[in-house]
Formats: structure tokens, C-alpha cells, sequence
């Protein structure tokens, strides 16, 4: 496995992408939130104390993608064209999905700013619920789906 963040001396290094020509990019990433049946209610009826828990990670997460740059320090800096998380809530296993889709017209892939999206707009849901119920969990935060670019199309085939 060939690892390209790196020179010829070992030092990191932010990948050259000026010679590539921009293609439609598009990722999707998702994170798994669980919590009990009484937050997960709670959160469904608006009556958690700090207010709209999963309007403020929607916005959260649209944030954190576009900051993505200044969180992951070899990723460039791109010009986001749409962000967008949505949540599938599970009241049988307790638990939020939360997913992030990124599309940008770039020369580098949009993975991170959906990895990232995803997970900030999970850890949100934990700080706005944090003093109801400090047992909530944040896992499986994985990518989905992308398409466009030299790798071509990747879709996750376990099933989720």
C-alpha cells in the first residue's frame, strides 16, 4: 500500500491535486448516536432542557464539514456546493443515525467533510443531552457512498 502524504524524507505533506481536473464530487458518512428510550423520547417531543437537539446538530455538522480543513491538517480547503445531515431515529435500539452528504465541483474528494460533518452533528447530540443522560454512546462512524474522481464509485456493501 502506497501512502502519498508523505515525501521521499518521511515528512507529511499535503497532496499536490493542481494538475487534476475538478470532477462532481460526492460522499456520504454516517455515525451512530444510542441512548436510552425515555432520551431518545425526549429528544423526539422537544423536551430536552437545552432546547432543539437535532436542529443544532444539523447545524453543527454543516459547520464542522466546512471547517473541515482546519480539523485534519493535511486535507485542502474546498469549496463545499451542498452539505446535508439527516436523522433516522431507532426507538427500538435507542439509538440516532445520523448521515452527512457533501457535494463539491473539486479535484480532491469530499470523504472527510462527510466523516467530519457526521461525527461533529453526533457529538452535538451528546452535548446538548449530556446533562440528562451522561451514558450516551457515539460509534460506527463510517463512510457510505462516494462517487466521482480516479477511484470511481465506492459503495459500502455491509449492508448499512
Amino acid at each position: 500500500m502506497e501512502f502519498n502524504h508523505f515525501d521521499e524524507r518521511g515528512n507529511a505533506i499535503m497532496v499536490d491535486v493542481s494538475g487534476k481536473q475538478p470532477t462532481l464530487r460526492t460522499a456520504t458518512a454516517a455515525a451512530e448516536v444510542c441512548m436510552s428510550a425515555e432520551l431518545l423520547a425526549a429528544i423526539r417531543n422537544s423536551a430536552v432542557a437545552k432546547g432543539d437537539v437535532l436542529g443544532v446538530a444539523r447545524l453543527a455538522g454543516v459547520m464542522a464539514a466546512k471547517k473541515t480543513p482546519d480539523l485534519i491538517p493535511l486535507s485542502h480547503p474546498l469549496a463545499l456546493h451542498s452539505v446535508a445531515i439527516e436523522f433516522a431515529q431507532d426507538a427500538v435500539a435507542g439509538k440516532i443515525d445520523v448521515s452527512c452528504t457533501v457535494r463539491a465541483l473539486e479535484r480532491t474528494g469530499v470523504e472527510m467533510e462527510a466523516m467530519t460533518g457526521a461525527a461533529v452533528a453526533a457529538l452535538t447530540i451528546y452535548d446538548m443531552c449530556k446533562g440528562s443522560d451522561k451514558s450516551v454512546s457515539i460509534g460506527n462512524i463510517r463512510l457510505l457512498y462516494k462517487e466521482g474522481g480516479k477511484s470511481g464509485l465506492y459503495r459500502r456493501d455491509d449492508g448499512q
